[in-house]
């Protein structure tokens, strides 16, 4: 019964970690290329995003299924927080012909793939 029951409470602690779970990152973004996160099966998450470039940046949500919408611009020193929807990419686009750079505090599903496409 004494092993059951700590079997038990072992699988629940981790399990609560893994709700809390998140990653923190400082993204560089070259000129006229974009960063993609989640371009995979997820669940939804949420991205605390702070743009610490000397330029505005533009983020979109792409539905792995296809297309794209919700544009936002984020200025410079700006913090915005984005929820992504279940399989839906956010991409940060870098217009400038000057490197960006973001802090990214990325929580909920965090299996997400990460990239950068021209």
């Amino acid at each position: 019964m004494k092993k059951t029951f700590t079997t038990i409470i072992l699988v629940l602690v981790i399990s609560s970690c893994s709700i809390f779970s998140s990653l923190t990152s400082t993204t560089t973004i070259r000129p006229n290329e974009s960063f993609v996160l989640g371009n995979n099966e997820h669940g939804s998450f949420k991205v605390l995003l702070k743009n610490i470039s000397n330029h505005e940046l533009r983020i979109v949500m792409a539905p792995i299924a296809g297309g794209t919408h919700s544009p936002i611009t984020v200025s410079p020193n700006e913090t915005v927080t984005v929820k992504a929807d279940r399989n839906t990419a956010l991409v940060i686009e870098n217009k400038s012909i000057e490197q960006a750079n973001v802090t990214l505090k990325v929580t909920g599903d965090t299996g997400l793939s990460m990239g950068y496409k021209n």
